[in-house]
């Protein structure tokens, strides 16, 4: 008779020997089920979408140095030339560094251009106060969304409310410390942007025309350096070869004409960097030390960054002949190959003078001298046997 105990002990053996076998069951079927998923998703994604292909662009990374002396964006506004050059740079690889060097009067002058156009634009806002001019839309605050018949008056509502406020948050910031500070730069972040937008068209810069404002808000880092002559070069240079020695960066692109750069760029070449000059100058003495060289004109109208790709792919060509090209080098060839390590065998040339000394033993043995032939009768009265 089986007790109640060993049928409880039967059923849960079994039990456990089915759960075990629909475990494996599922893991089977679901392996299987993602294996045959996956083939048909390959196979399904591979008609109806191209392959990716492999990155195949350039990664160097670039800096760009501007001589603002030298070479100043006149009469283009900085901000459009700013980025049409980085444009042009991106294409020779990524662009890291963005450098502009200037003296105080570079910054504070004015273009004859941008000053013919503030005499119009006066004269404009005097007609138009005094009703000789109207207008069919109003002018809009950009800040508030005010509307106003005359720019005049929105000059003053400008500067009396949005200027005034903006002073208010910049002393805030300034005196603010730690945490405090930091949440005030979130709260007015917004605030001050949207003001620097609108005062670039309401408000005239006091001083020069927005240069300096306008080639940092395209990124690059700006630096003024004392007014002295040729202060502006030797800092630029000074960077230069600071990035060099560091290897920040694979290619340079200075912008200037000025020739007192060319120990520079050839010496960047002695490093194997690339090396590209923008200037206005035809046949300068930088562009023909530089790898390529572009003036004003092909970076503004964008033949620039058309001719870039086929100067990286010269880039390409001369570093795999580089790569293949054979140099000799005395240290590198005398550690492979060194006299001390070298086995000298002995040939069969070096023992030629016992072969010859064993050859007149045998011939002295015979009585004879080793030129003197053997007659046929000797040589038949040697093979015809004595009775």
């Amino acid at each position: 008779m089986v007790s109640f105990g060993s049928c409880s002990i039967y059923r849960r053996t079994e039990n456990r020997f089915l759960m075990c076998s629909i475990l494996k069951f599922h893991s089977i079927y679901g392996s299987f089920k993602f294996f045959h998923s996956k083939l048909n998703r390959g196979s399904s994604a591979s008609d109806k979408t191209p392959k990716l292909e492999p990155n195949r662009n350039n990664h160097n990374r670039v800096g760009i140095f501007w001589d603002l002396d030298n070479k100043p964006p006149n009469p283009i506004p900085p901000y459009e030339v700013a980025n049409k050059l980085r444009i042009v740079a991106s294409s020779f690889g990524v662009v890291r560094h963005m450098v502009a060097y200037a003296n105080s009067h570079t910054f504070s002058s004015v273009p004859h251009a941008v000053r013919q156009r503030r005499k119009e634009k006066e004269l404009y806002n005097r007609l138009e106060s005094k009703g000789v001019i109207k207008r069919n839309e109003p002018h809009v605050c950009r800040v508030c969304g005010r509307k106003f018949y005359t720019n005049e008056k929105l000059v003053n509502h400008f500067k009396q409310l949005h200027e005034s406020e903006q002073t208010k948050r910049v002393n805030q910031i300034a005196s603010a410390r730690g945490s405090r500070r930091v949440k005030l730069v979130a709260k007015y972040s917004m605030k001050m942007e949207k003001y620097k937008k609108a005062a670039r068209d309401i408000l005239t810069p006091r001083v020069g025309y927005g240069l300096a404002d306008e080639l940092k808000r395209a990124g690059f880092w700006v630096q003024t350096v004392l007014d002295k002559p040729e202060a502006a070069d030797h800092a630029l240079e000074s960077h230069m070869v600071d990035m060099m020695d560091h290897r920040r960066v694979e290619c340079i692109v200075l912008v200037s004409d000025d020739y007192d750069f060319a120990n520079v760029i050839r010496e960047a070449k002695l490093r194997c960097l690339k090396t590209v000059v923008v200037g206005d100058t035809s046949d300068g003495v930088l562009k023909r030390i530089a790898d390529t060289s572009f003036s004003w004109e092909e970076i503004l109208m964008g033949k620039a960054k058309k001719e870039a790709v086929s100067v990286v792919e010269n880039w390409k060509d001369r570093d795999i002949l580089k790569r293949l090209e054979w140099t000799y080098n005395p240290e590198v060839d005398k550690k492979k190959y060194d006299p001390a390590d070298v086995v000298i065998e002995e040939s069969e040339d070096e023992n030629i003078e016992d072969i010859c000394d064993n050859v007149d033993d045998d011939y002295k043995d015979g009585g004879g001298a080793w030129w003197e032939l053997d007659s046929d009768e000797n040589v038949t009265n040697e093979q015809t046997p004595k009775v």
